[in-house]
């Protein structure tokens, strides 16, 4: 099974699971995890979703295998077009948080769809690197949209050229990812994490998320019209409500995500 899924306390568990090739994709695993992340978005049980990786690596990105078989090889047309855009659209369009818990190494493609999740936490032994530049290709996956929104011009530019390998401590400093863990705290950070923001109000966390993906696009005034929209329909939510209620009443707020 190249996708394992686990449900706990409201958090879908998803684990990339080709760990003898590094989590490498084929087609089966793509196609098998945009299914997945289709259900999980169905799903009213599952209100925050973790992706991460069985075994030592997180993602080597594309299993190069695949495009050297004759009889395999699905071309680089459909790799992209039926693969990983599929896969990197629905990370954005999922109106609930999707964390990437990097294990170990994000190489290529299994580095970007990284980088595209909401919120992305590393173990201190894992590692980034934009490996294209090393057998001639380019940065997919979002890698070109993503990078230099999260680092700067710059920064995205060397690294999409020389492919240097990044440590999670260097990712975190230069803003690529949210937090560098020690590995013997990883594990328990990770579902720490996934359990409080499954706890938290859903409706509002997905609306941050789609005002965020307008961001990257808009100009000043059309970011304030779409802010005041969301606004107002977080306002009539039953988490808003919740939240209000429990702010007065100084208690902990019970958040159903509605």
């Amino acid at each position: 099974m190249s996708i394992a899924v686990q449900i706990e306390e409201g958090v879908a568990y998803i684990a990339l699971n080709r760990p003898e090739v590094f989590n490498s994709f084929n087609r089966e695993m793509a196609l098998k995890l945009q299914n997945t992340l289709d259900e999980c978005e169905g799903n009213s049980q599952v209100r925050a979703i973790v992706l991460t990786g069985n075994g030592k690596a997180f993602c080597a990105g594309q299993d190069l295998k695949e495009v050297t078989n004759p009889e395999e090889n699905p071309g680089f047309k459909n790799i992209l077009e039926e693969h990983y855009n599929p896969i990197i659209r629905r990370v954005r369009k999922i109106e609930k948080p999707i964390i990437a818990a990097v294990n170990g190494v994000a190489a290529g493609a299994g580095a970007n769809i990284a980088l595209a999740c909401d919120i992305v936490v590393a173990n201190t032994n894992a590692s980034f690197i934009q490996a294209f530049s090393k057998i001639g290709l380019i940065p997919d996956s979002g890698g070109t949209f993503f990078l230099p929104r999260l680092i700067g011009f710059q920064k995205a530019s060397a690294l999409a050229m020389l492919g240097d390998k990044i440590s999670a401590e260097e990712a975190e400093k230069m803003g690529m990812i949210y937090k560098a863990v020690a590995s013997n705290d990883f594990d328990e950070y990770v579902r720490n994490l996934a359990i409080k923001v499954g706890k938290m109000p859903t409706k509002a966390l997905g609306l941050i998320k789609k005002a965020l993906n307008a961001s990257l696009g808009n100009d000043l005034e059309g970011q304030l019209n779409l802010e005041s929209k969301y606004q107002i329909e977080a306002s009539e939510s039953k988490d808003y409500n919740e939240g209000v209620s429990a702010f007065i009443e100084k208690r902990k707020p019970n958040f159903k995500g509605e």
